[in-house]
């Protein structure tokens, strides 16, 4: 039998799926949140940025080089990384399916080791997040026989 996971996920949440074969239907493995990535990039950085002299008579001031909202989605892309690769290290699946925002699956994508991204059979580049697990079915249904 052949176990296919479905992560869904944007900067904020993600959810893991299972699929163990035709018309099996979905099984929620996980549930992820990064409340972080929701918070304004303001109440993120503890300080303001900090102020340097400019060249000549101006001033120059301090821009942090990554901005705190994209550095959260990193580290989340980065936390759901280590949980596929968990899994297959643990062989709990075959193969993956990942659907995310384009701008988060970039991420996760450079996230992904070698050996995870062998096993990503299809990627779709949309947040069904917000989906029920039916919706998500009828989505998913072209990739995974639900």
């Amino acid at each position: 039998m052949s176990t296919t996971w479905i992560l869904v996920a944007n900067a904020g949440e993600a959810r893991l799926f299972a699929n163990h074969g035709p018309n099996k239907g979905l099984t929620l493995l996980k549930q992820l949140d990064h409340p972080a990535s929701r918070e304004k990039a303001s109440e993120l950085v503890s300080d303001r940025p900090g102020h340097n002299q400019g060249a000549g008579n101006g001033h120059g001031s301090f821009i942090p080089p990554t901005d705190p909202k994209q550095r959260e989605a990193e580290l989340f892309a980065q936390e759901l990384a280590k949980e596929l690769e968990q899994g297959r290290t643990s062989n709990s699946f075959d193969r993956i399916v990942l659907a995310a925002a384009p701008s988060f699956l970039g991420l996760l994508n450079s996230a992904l080791s070698g050996q995870v991204k062998n096993l990503v059979s299809d990627t779709l580049q949309k947040d069904y997040t917000k989906a029920s697990e039916k919706e998500l079915a009828g989505y998913l249904d072209k990739v995974v026989c639900v």
